[in-house]
C-alpha cells in the first residue's frame, strides 16, 4: 500500500520505486573495500603479534613449564620487550573498543563490547600486579586463531571460495583448541592452584570466566557454520548471504560476512 501511494505521488512505477528503496538500503552496508581493509588491519596486527610474542617467549623455560611462572612471585623482574608488547596489545585492544561504532557491524555486538572490556582490564591488572609471564601466555593463546579468521575473511572478499573455507575449517580446530582445551588449563588449573591474591585473585578469575564463556558461544557458532556447510551443502549461498549488521565474535564474523 505504500508503496502504491509512493509511486503514484511521484508518477513512477511500483517496480522503479521497489529498486530505488533497494539501492537506498545498499548504500547503509558497508562497502566490499572497507570491509577488507579492516580485515586485513586486524590480521596484520594479530599475525605480527602471535609470531613476536612466539619469538619473545621461546627461549623463556616458563613458557614451557608454566609452574615456573610463579617461581619467586612477584619479586620477577620486567624485561623491557615484555613491557612494551604489554603496552601495545592494551593499546590495541583499546583502539578498538574506540573504533567499534565505525567498524562494520556485526551480529555480536554486545559480546564484543563485554570481550574488549574483559580483554584491557586483565591486560591491565595483570601488569600492576606483576602477572606478565601469566599475561603473555594468556594473550598469545588468544592470538593464535585470530589472525587465521581474519585471513579467512580476507580470501572469502577475494571471492576464494574453495580455500576460504579451508582456511576457516582450520581457524575452527585452532580456536576450539586453544580456547577451551590450552586456555581453561593454563587458568584454572595453575592460576586457582598457585595464585593467592585475595581481592586481585577474585577480580581476575570473574573475567577470566567471562572470557571462557565468550569462548563457549563462539565455539558453538563455529561448529553451527562448519556443520550447516558439511551437511547442508545445498544451502551453502542462502546461510552465508546474511548482512553484517549487528557483530560477531570470532566466527560469526566470517559466517554473516558470508
Amino acid at each position: 500500500g505504500d508503496l502504491i501511494s509512493l509511486a503514484k505521488q511521484s508518477d513512477l512505477p511500483i517496480k522503479k520505486v521497489e529498486t530505488w528503496f533497494r539501492h537506498r538500503r545498499a548504500q547503509d552496508r558497508p562497502r566490499l573495500m572497507k570491509k577488507f581493509c579492516e580485515a586485513s588491519w586486524r590480521f596484520t596486527f594479530y599475525f605480527t603479534s602471535f609470531f613476536s610474542g612466539l619469538a619473545l617467549l621461546y627461549d623463556k623455560p616458563w613458557f614451557w613449564d608454566h609452574t615456573v611462572c610463579w617461581l619467586r612471585f612477584p619479586q620477577q623482574p620486567l624485561p623491557p620487550a615484555l613491557g612494551w608488547f604489554y603496552l601495545l596489545e592494551l593499546s590495541f585492544y583499546c583502539s578498538l573498543v574506540a573504533t567499534l561504532p565505525f567498524d562494520v557491524k556485526r551480529k555480536d555486538f554486545k559480546e564484543q563490547i563485554i570481550h574488549h572490556i574483559a580483554t584491557i582490564t586483565l591486560i591491565f591488572v595483570s601488569y600492576c600486579a606483576n602477572l606478565i609471564r601469566f599475561g603473555m601466555i594468556i594473550m598469545l593463546v588468544h592470538d593464535a586463531s585470530d589472525y587465521i579468521l581474519e585471513l579467512a575473511k580476507m580470501l572469502h572478499y577475494m571471492k576464494w571460495k574453495q580455500v576460504c573455507e579451508a582456511v576457516f575449517i582450520v581457524f575452527a580446530v585452532v580456536f576450539i583448541i586453544s580456547r577451551l582445551v590450552v586456555f581453561p588449563l593454563i587458568t584454572y588449573y595453575y592460576f586457582v592452584t598457585k595464585f593467592q591474591l585475595f581481592l586481585i585473585s577474585c577480580l581476575i578469575n570473574t573475567f577470566l570466566m567471562i572470557l571462557q564463556l565468550l569462548h563457549v558461544f563462539w565455539s558453538y557458532l563455529i561448529i553451527q557454520m562448519i556443520f550447516g556447510v558439511i551437511l547442508h551443502g545445498a544451502k551453502r549461498k542462502d546461510a552465508r548471504s546474511d548482512t553484517e549488521e549487528s557483530d560477531r565474535s570470532e566466527a560469526e564474523d566470517l559466517a554473516k560476512n558470508k
